[in-house]
C-alpha cells in the first residue's frame, strides 16, 4: 500500500485536465442553460492494489448494466460530495466510511446524461467483506490498479447515441468492460499518474 499511495498522491500533485463526455466529442458540444444533478463517486483503491468498481444492476434507470465506481447522486442531507461517496460506498459496497482514507479529489466530469459528478480517490485501510447492494449493484469486483494506470491499455472507441456517433474511452478487463465516464475518469488519473 505504501507504493500506491505515494504513487497515487504525486499524481494528485501533477496538473490535471478537464474530464467530460465531451472531450473526445468537440462537434457536439454541451447545451447553454443545461442543469447538472451532482453526484460523486469513490475510486478506492485495496491494500493489494486493486481497483474496487461495480457492476450496476440492468433494471436502473440510469447507466443500466454498466461498469462504474461506487457512488451516486449527492443528496441534501449530505455534508458535500465527499460525504455523498461515502455514503454511497457504504450503501452499494458495504465499505465503511471508517475503512477509507481519502486521498483527495480528482476533477468533476460532466456526462451526457446530465450529471456533475466529483471523483474521490481514497485508499482502503482496513479489511471489509464487500456485499452489494440489492436491486442496484449485481456485482463487486476488483481489477488491478497497475491495469488501469496504464494509458496503454486504454482506447478510444465510439457508437451511435441520439442519433450521432460519440467517441469515448474504454479500458477493458477481462469480462468487464470499462467504458464512458468511468473510463474517462481513470484516464485522467492515469495520464497523472506517469513515472
Amino acid at each position: 500500500m505504501p507504493d500506491d499511495l505515494a504513487r497515487l498522491t504525486a499524481a494528485l500533485a501533477r496538473p490535471a485536465r478537464p474530464s467530460s463526455d465531451y472531450d473526445l466529442n468537440p462537434d457536439t458540444p454541451p447545451s447553454v442553460g443545461r442543469v447538472l444533478r451532482a453526484a460523486a463517486v469513490l475510486v478506492a483503491v485495496t491494500g493489494d492494489g486493486r481497483l474496487i468498481l461495480t457492476k450496476r444492476s440492468s433494471h436502473l434507470k440510469h447507466h443500466p448494466g454498466q461498469i462504474a465506481f461506487p457512488g451516486g447522486k449527492v443528496d441534501a442531507g449530505d455534508a458535500g460530495p465527499q460525504a455523498a461517496a461515502l455514503r454511497e460506498a457504504q450503501e452499494e459496497v458495504g465499505l465503511p466510511a471508517s475503512a477509507v482514507q481519502v486521498i483527495g479529489a480528482l476533477p468533476q466530469h460532466e456526462t451526457v446524461t446530465g450529471f456533475q459528478i466529483t471523483p474521490f480517490l481514497a485508499m482502503v485501510i482496513a479489511p471489509f467483506n464487500p456485499i452489494p447492494e440489492a436491486g442496484e449493484v449485481d456485482e463487486v469486483f476488483t481489477v488491478p490498479l497497475s491495469h488501469v494506470l496504464d494509458p496503454a491499455r486504454f482506447r478510444v472507441e465510439r457508437r451511435r447515441w441520439r442519433g450521432a456517433w460519440r467517441r469515448y474511452y474504454a479500458v477493458p478487463y477481462g469480462p468487464y468492460y470499462i467504458w464512458g465516464a468511468t473510463a474517462c475518469i481513470l484516464r485522467g488519473l492515469a495520464d497523472r499518474a506517469l513515472p
